[in-house]
C-alpha cells in the first residue's frame, strides 16, 4: 500500500507534536547540558595563534612542484622536504632548549588556567635533568627573598619557605628559583603553578600546533602557524624555529665545502710526494750531464712536440681528475658521502650531475632526521641518488673514453714527430719526458691549490635558506574557547539527546498507541477513543461520565453511545454488548461501567451483566461478591432472575447481574442453557444489557458467549498490546469470529501520535471553550 504526502506530512507532523510533548526534557537537557559546556568554556585556557611567511631560497623556485619529470625531481620534492625538515622532532628539540619551552608558569583566573611565560615574576631552574615524567609545584611569593613551595606533584611533602637562588633538594630534585624581572609586592601571595614536562613529550605538542602548508602551487612560500596558551611564546618559537632551520640549512650547505676540502687535503698530498720524485729524476738526470744543458737541435720539431705535449698534459689532468672520482665513486666506505664537485672538470654536464646528487644526498639525510627510511620520499630520494650515481659514472666513462681518444690522437701526431727529431740524443728525450711529467703535476697542483682557496671562499659566503618575508605576528582575541560555539553546542546536544532518546523509545515501543496504528491494519469499524482517566480522578469512583460534564471523558462516552446507534439495527428493541479485549487490564469493566452510565443519561433502562466467572472485576468493584448471582442462576434451577439483579449498584439505574460466586466449572456453565433463558428475561427488562466479558484467546468463554452478543466491543488498551497482535485482530473480524466487532481505544494521551494527534482531548469543541478554566496552584494560592 502506497503511502501518500498526506499521510507522509502527517507523520512529520505526528513526530514532531511527539517530541513537542516532552518539552520539559527538553527544557532540563538544554539547561543541563548548557550549563556542562559553560562550565567547559569557563574551564578551558585561551589559546592564541601567530603566523609567519617564509620564503625559502633553492635554485629550484622557479620550477613548478607539479612537473613529474625525472629531471625535476628535485624541485618536485624541494617544498615538501622542507617541510617536513620544520616539522623534524630535532629541529623542534633545538627550539625547547633554548626557549625552555617544557617549562609553564600558570596562574588561575578564576576557573581558567593563564600561562604567564615570561610574565611570570619567578623563574625555577631544575638541575635533574633528563626526568621522564612531568612534575609539578607551586610556588608563591612570601617576601623580597624568600618563597613558599607547596603542592609538589610527588613525594610526602606539602610546603617548604625558602631563599631565593638557593639550590633547594625536594623530592623532584634538586632546583633553584629565581626573581624575574617584574618579582615585587604585587606578585606577593599569588600561587604560580610551574609544570615541568620532558622535552620529548613537549615536542610532540608543538609539533601538533604547528601547522605549515605552501601559499600557493608553484612558489616556495610557506606559511606558518603556531596555536598556543601564550601568544608570546606562540611568536618566540616561531621566530627561534625559523633561525635553527637556517643555521642547520647553512650546516648543511658548508658540509659540502668542508667534504670537498677534505677531497682536495688528500689529492695535494698526493700530488707533493709524486711532483717530488720527478723534480729528483730531473736532478739526477742533469747531475749525470755534469750539469750540461741540452741543445735543442731540433727547433722547430721539439715545438711542435711540445704543443702536442701540452695537449695530452691537458688530457691527461681530465683523465686523472675522471679517475679520482671513479675511484670515489667506487669507494664503499663512501657511499653516504657527498661526491667531490667544481675540482676542474672541463664537461660542465658532470658538473651538473654531481651537484644535483649532493643536493639530492643533502635533503635525504635531513628528512631522514625527522623520520625513518620508510618516509615514501625518502625512498624515492633513494632511488634517485641511485640513478643519479649511475648516470655520472656512466658519464664518466664517456668522457674517459673521449680523452683517451684523443689522446691517443695527439700521441700519433707526437709519434710522428719523434720520429723526425730520432737524432737528437737519449739523454734530450729523457729530459723532456721528464719535464714533461714535471709540469703535469705541477699544473695540476697549483689548479688544486686554487681550487682550494675557491672553496674556503665559498663557505664564508654562504646564505641563509630562509627568507622572511611576512614577521610573526597575530591577533590578540584567543582562538579558542568560543563562548558562542560551547552554547550552541550546549543547545545543541540539549536538543538532539533527548530527541535521539525519545526516538529510540519511539523505535522500540511495539505498542499500540493511536486510532491511525489500528486503522492501518484492522478494517473492523473503530468507534471512539477514550482518553486517559485523569489522576484527580481515578480514585475517586470509575463512573467518570458526568450527565453535563464537558470534560474529555464524559465527551468521548457520548462519542461511543452516538457510534453505538449506527452499528446497533433500530428494529432490535433489546440490545446485548459484549465487551472483550486480547488481555487482562485492558478496561473492558471501566468502559462498561461508564458507557452504561452514558447510556442511562438517555432514559434508557441499563444492566450489567458480569459473565467474567473466573475473576469477577465487576461484582467485586459493585462490592457483590457475597450475594447471588450469575453462577448460581446457572447452576441452580431454582434461582430466579430477579434473586440476581442487584439495584442501582453503580448509581441510580446502573443495575448489576453479579457473578455471585467463582464457579470451578465457567465454560460448562456459559454453555447452559439458562444463560440463553437469563438474556432473554433481561431484554425484557432492560433496553441495554452490557456484558463485561473474559479476554480472548486466554480461555474459551469469550467465544461461548458470543452467541447471546448483538454486537462486539473489542477494548485495546494504549500500552497494553503488542502491534504485531492487530493482524490477529483483523483475522477475527474477517473471520467474524465475533458477532458484529467494532473497537475502541482506551487510555490515549494528550499528543498521541495518530489521527487529530490531540484527538480525545479536544471533545466538546464549542462547549469546552465557554467552560471557565481552573487556575493552576499558584492562582489559587493568591486568591487566598
Amino acid at each position: 500500500m502506497a503511502v501518500t504526502e498526506e499521510e507522509k506530512s502527517i507523520n512529520i507532523v505526528d513526530l514532531f507534536v511527539y517530541l513537542v510533548v516532552h518539552w520539559k526534557w527538553y527544557l532540563l537537557s538544554i539547561l543541563l547540558f548548557g550549563g556542562c559546556f559553560w562550565y567547559i568554556y569557563c574551564k578551558t585556557p585561551f589559546t592564541y595563534s601567530r603566523v609567519a611567511i617564509v620564503m625559502i631560497k633553492t635554485p629550484a623556485n622557479s620550477r613548478s612542484t607539479m612537473q613529474l619529470n625525472n629531471s625535476d625531481f628535485t624541485g618536485l620534492v624541494n617544498v615538501a622536504s622542507e617541510i617536513l625538515q620544520f616539522k623534524s622532532k630535532e629541529l623542534m628539540r633545538k627550539v625547547i632548549d633554548r626557549l625552555q619551552a617544557n617549562i609553564s608558569y600558570t596562574v588561575y583566573d578564576g576557573l581558567r588556567p593563564v600561562e604567564l611565560y615570561t610574565e611570570s615574576p619567578v623563574r625555577v631552574t631544575f638541575l635533574d635533568a633528563g626526568m621522564d615524567e612531568a612534575h609539578s609545584l607551586s610556588v608563591t611569593p612570601k617576601s623580597r627573598q624568600q618563597v613558599e613551595l607547596a603542592d609538589f606533584s610527588r613525594g610526602m611533602e606539602q610546603r617548604k619557605v625558602v631563599n631565593l637562588n638557593d639550590t633547594i633538594h625536594t623530592a623532584l630534585g634538586r632546583l633553584i628559583v629565581f626573581a624575574a624581572e617584574n618579582y615585587g609586592e604585587s606578585s606577593f601571595g599569588k600561587p604560580v603553578l610551574v609544570t615541568c614536562k620532558p622535552p620529548e613529550e613537549m615536542v610532540s605538542f608543538w609539533l601538533y600546533n604547528l601547522a605549515i602548508k605552501q601559499m600557493s602551487g608553484d612558489a616556495a612560500l610557506l606559511h606558518l602557524t603556531m596555536n598556543d596558551l601564550s601568544p608570546t611564546r606562540a611568536a618566540d618559537i616561531l621566530d627561534m624555529l625559523i633561525t635553527i632551520y637556517n643555521e642547520e640549512a647553512i650546516k648543511d650547505k658548508n658540509r659540502i665545502a668542508v667534504n670537498t676540502a677534505e677531497f682536495i687535503k688528500e689529492r695535494l698530498q698526493i700530488i707533493e710526494h709524486e711532483l717530488g720524485s720527478v723534480e729528483t729524476d730531473i736532478e739526477d738526470l742533469k747531475r749525470a750531464n755534469n750539469g750540461v744543458d741540452i741543445d735543442m737541435a731540433a727547433g722547430m720539431y721539439i715545438q711542435d712536440s711540445r704543443e702536442y705535449e701540452s695537449s695530452i698534459k691537458e688530457l691527461d689532468t681530465q683523465l686523472q681528475l675522471v679517475t679520482f672520482i671513479k675511484q670515489y665513486l667506487q669507494d664503499s666506505s663512501k657511499e653516504d658521502e657527498l661526491i667531490p664537485s667544481n675540482i676542474g672538470l672541463e664537461d660542465l654536464n658532470i658538473e651538473t650531475q654531481i651537484s644535483r646528487y649532493n643536493e639530492t644526498l643533502l635533503r635525504r639525510n635531513r628528512l631522514m632526521n625527522g623520520s625513518s627510511s620508510n618516509n615514501p620520499v625518502v625512498q624515492e630520494l633513494n632511488r634517485t641518488m641511485q640513478t643519479m650515481k649511475l648516470n655520472i659514472y656512466r658519464a664518466l666513462d664517456n668522457l674517459s673514453a673521449s680523452l683517451r681518444l684523443k689522446k691517443q690522437d695527439y700521441s700519433l701526431q707526437e709519434n710522428r714527430v719523434r720520429q723526425k727529431v730520432q737524432a737528437v740524443p737519449r739523454k734530450q728525450r729523457e729530459m723532456l719526458s721528464i719535464e714533461r711529467q714535471q709540469k703535469v703535476k705541477e699544473s695540476l697542483y697549483i689548479f688544486l691549490l686554487n681550487k682550494r682557496e675557491e672553496n674556503a671562499l665559498s663557505q664564508a659566503m654562504v646564505d641563509n635558506n630562509a627568507r622572511v618575508l611576512d614577521p610573526v605576528s597575530g591577533s590578540n582575541i584567543p582562538i579558542s574557547p568560543n563562548k558562542y560555539k560551547k552554547l550552541l553546542l550546549g543547545v545543541g546536544c540539549g536538543v538532539i539527546v533527548p530527541s535521539v532518546i525519545l526516538l529510540l523509545m519511539l523505535m522500540l515501543d511495539t505498542g499500540v498507541h493511536n486510532r491511525k496504528e489500528i486503522e492501518s491494519i484492522v478494517s473492523a469499524p473503530f468507534l471512539a477513543d477514550i482518553p486517559q482517566t485523569p489522576k484527580a480522578m481515578a480514585n475517586v469512583h470509575e463512573v467518570v461520565v458526568r450527565a453535563r460534564g464537558l470534560d474529555a471523558l464524559s465527551e468521548s462516552f457520548r462519542i461511543l453511545r452516538t457510534n453505538l446507534g449506527f452499528m446497533l439495527s433500530q428494529t432490535q428493541e433489546r440490545k446485548v454488548i459484549t465487551l472483550t479485549s486480547f488481555n487482562i487490564g485492558a478496561g473492558k469493566t471501566f468502559i462498561s461501567i461508564n458507557l452504561a452510565a452514558s447510556l442511562v443519561q438517555t432514559e434508557k433502562k441499563i444492566v450489567l451483566l458480569d459473565l467474567d466467572l473466573r475473576k469477577g472485576k465487576l461484582s467485586e468493584m459493585a462490592h457483590c461478591r457475597q450475594v447471588k448471582g450469575v453462577a448460581h442462576y446457572l447452576s441452580d434451577s431454582s434461582v430466579e432472575v430477579t434473586d440476581i439483579i442487584v439495584q442501582d449498584a453503580f448509581g441510580e439505574g446502573l443495575d448489576l447481574v453479579p457473578i455471585g460466586v467463582i464457579a470451578p466449572n465457567p465454560t460448562e456453565l456459559l454453555l447452559s442453557k439458562r444463560l440463553d433463558k437469563l438474556v432473554v428475561e433481561l431484554k425484557e427488562r432492560y433496553d441495554y444489557i452490557i456484558v463485561d466479558n473474559v479476554p480472548i484467546g486466554l480461555v474459551a468463554d469469550a467465544t461461548v458467549v458470543n452467541r447471546i452478543t448483538d454486537l462486539t466491543l473489542f477494548i485495546v488498551r494504549v500500552g497494553k498490546i503488542d502491534r504485531r497482535q492487530l493482524p490477529e485482530l483483523e483475522r477475527l473480524y474477517q473471520e467474524h469470529k465475533l458477532n458484529n466487532m467494532a473497537v475502541v481505544l482506551n487510555g490515549t494521551e494528550k499528543g498521541s501520535s495518530g489521527y487529530g494527534y490531540g484527538y480525545g482531548y479536544n471533545y466538546g469543541y464549542g462547549y469546552a471553550a465557554t467552560q471557565k478554566k481552573k487556575g493552576g496552584w499558584w492562582r489559587r494560592k493568591g486568591k487566598k
